[in-house]
């Protein structure tokens, strides 16, 4: 198991990988935005990967971990739906794309959990 500042690092290093490729490759972040939200999908991709960065930010420093950490796992209860919009979109896609799409829809509650963790460690420093 990751020491807790090890822990928080990865979180933020993953939360920041993620959020440049929303600006870096957004077609695919756009492609599962759901239809349901207002004004169009590459906005809501550009604000997701703006929002990831910040919250990579405020992660990787110690005075804002906590709050951070807690705000992370409620965006990643907040992206579930476009998650599930990918698994469903992708139900005839290939064999390997498929499973992808289905693999991100568990991975959401340790994702939660890991974010919760990072925040909860944080409020004993």
């Amino acid at each position: 198991m990751p020491t807790a500042p090890r822990s928080a690092s990865m979180l933020a290093g993953l939360l920041a990988t993620a959020g440049v490729a929303h600006f870096v490759a957004p077609r695919q972040f756009d492609a599962i935005v759901p239809r349901s939200l207002p004004g169009r999908a590459r906005t809501w991709t550009h604000i997701s990967g703006a929002v990831e960065l910040a919250l990579a930010a405020g992660i990787a420093s110690r005075r804002t971990r906590r709050v951070s950490g807690l705000a992370a796992a409620g965006f990643f209860v907040a992206v579930f739906p476009a998650n599930v919009r990918m698994a469903y979109d992708w139900r005839d896609k290939p064999a390997p794309q498929k499973a992808a799409a289905y693999a991100r829809l568990p991975l959401q509650l340790p994702l939660v959990r890991w974010a919760a963790n990072v925040a909860t460690d944080a409020r004993g420093k």
